[in-house]
């Protein structure tokens, strides 16, 4: 069971996990991601550092202090358990404040992100051992781990989780840390942001639960950005490969790399929500529930770069030394298509663009399009839908579409419109598609 940020924002939500994860006598794992609004703030502690900015950093931490302290004050109500939170949070504030004496390193900044799920997960500890609702807390750093690549493995994490929790077996609830984890060096490291998603699957996988359970503050993942559009529903069941569709192209409930752990030992994921734990949310699973679109959703922040070059493109070769040079900058690619003059794809990550378009004028003209979003319609077997094509078009034909992506996958059409359009297209979509508002 992993629960979010806003999950555990407040201290009644806080209140609310424990009463979710005590709902049943099921033996489970708890991850826990950092306060909603934590992690932001230490980005911000750290940037301080690094700009050697101290006094504005200290004014950070003092503030953030201050709000853990009243955290603490509403949340605990005996003695003992404030007194042992007072530690905690004296504990890891005292490190933030000698992280602004020391030199900063990207290293520092692992150690400063590392502090938010620290914290969650000691304070909820309290507040349990408080509760006397028994329970074990394990350290993410004893069995979450990544590679010289970055790469977790679920065949390590099982060999050094599965032990502990034999050695630990008088309880019924193992409460850890989401995100962080050691690297390679055995230095703090993290899943990057949005990691708790990915701790959850990996754990679930490794230790074959029955259910891999994400509580958010939304009741599953939508067919439409609820954010934009008024009308939406909840998706009842979703395939993984559905699932990895829309997490990868935008849906902002689910971590990107968060169905792969599960989809490979066929762990089912609920998505659900703590604010109305009674609704049904979505269930992510080996079978999509049917033929057709399930949702919508769209990426953004995405570059489209065009090469032109009537000599090469025909060339035997050529685009593997197009694609050479994205893997030498290890830069994704999202979209591609190809005429027998050029070639266009898309990218989201931007920090090597000026390397790559150097690199890839020498094979040709090459021109960079800006301020893009990938919006995509995701479903079962999109390929055989009846109708999808035209209903799509036809819904979309006033947006100026700059790039299609169909037949690559049987579950996504992709289309690639400018950023100030992606409002306009999904409620066009949801129009058109889905017959809502």
């Amino acid at each position: 069971m992993k629960f979010g940020g806003t999950s555990v924002g407040k201290p009644e939500r806080m209140m609310e996990v424990a009463r979710l994860i005590t709902a049943d006598r099921e033996s489970k794992i708890v991850v826990l991601s950092a306060l909603s609004g934590t992690t932001n703030k230490l980005v911000e502690i750290s940037t301080c550092i690094a700009q050697r900015d101290k006094a504005r950093a200290k004014t950070e931490i003092e503030l953030m202090e201050a709000h853990y302290q009243a955290f603490v004050r509403d949340l605990l109500h005996t003695e003992p358990a404030i007194a042992k939170a007072t530690e905690v949070l004296r504990e890891h504030f005292e490190f933030l404040n000698i992280a602004t004496k020391i030199s900063y390193s990207e290293a520092l900044t692992k150690d400063i992100l590392a502090q938010g799920e620290l914290l969650s997960t000691k304070l909820f500890s309290c507040y349990l051992e408080e509760q006397k609702i028994g329970h074990h807390l394990l350290s993410a750093f004893d069995f979450m781990s990544i590679d010289e690549n970055d790469e977790p493995h679920i065949s390590v994490i099982r060999s050094k989780l599965v032990p502990i929790l034999a050695d630990k077996s008088d309880s019924q609830i193992y409460l850890t840390q989401g995100y962080i984890c050691l690297n390679a060096r055995g230095e703090v490291d993290n899943l990057k942001r949005g990691g708790s998603d990915y701790s959850a699957s990996l754990i679930a996988a490794a230790i074959q639960a029955s259910v891999c359970e994400i509580w958010t503050d939304i009741d599953g993942m939508h067919n439409n950005d609820p954010r934009i559009v008024k009308t939406t529903r909840p998706v009842e069941q979703l395939s993984f490969d559905e699932a990895a569709e829309l997490a990868y192209f935008g849906a902002k409930i689910l971590h990107p790399a968060s169905i792969w752990p599960a989809q490979q030992e066929h762990i089912p994921v609920k998505l659900l929500n703590t604010l109305a734990p009674q609704a049904k949310g979505t269930l992510i699973a080996k079978s999509a529930s049917g033929q057709g679109v399930k949702a919508v959703a769209a990426k953004d922040g995405i570059v489209a770069i065009n090469i032109k070059s009537s000599r090469m493109l025909l060339a035997y070769g050529f685009l593997r030394s197009v694609f050479s040079i994205f893997e030498k900058y290890r830069t994704s690619i999202d979209m591609i298509t190809t005429s027998e003059v050029a070639v266009s794809m898309t990218i989201d990550q931007t920090g090597s663009l000026n390397q790559i378009t150097a690199e890839l004028e020498k094979l040709g003209t090459v021109s960079v399009i800006t301020n893009q979003t990938i919006v995509s319609i995701v479903g079962h077997n999109l390929i055989q839908s009846p109708n999808l094509l035209r209903d799509l078009f036809a819904g979309i034909a006033h947006i100026p579409v700059s790039m299609v992506s169909y037949g690559g996958s049987p579950h996504n059409i992709s289309l690639l419109v400018p950023a100030d359009q992606k409002h306009e297209t999904l409620q066009s979509l949801n129009r058109h598609l889905f017959g809502l508002d």
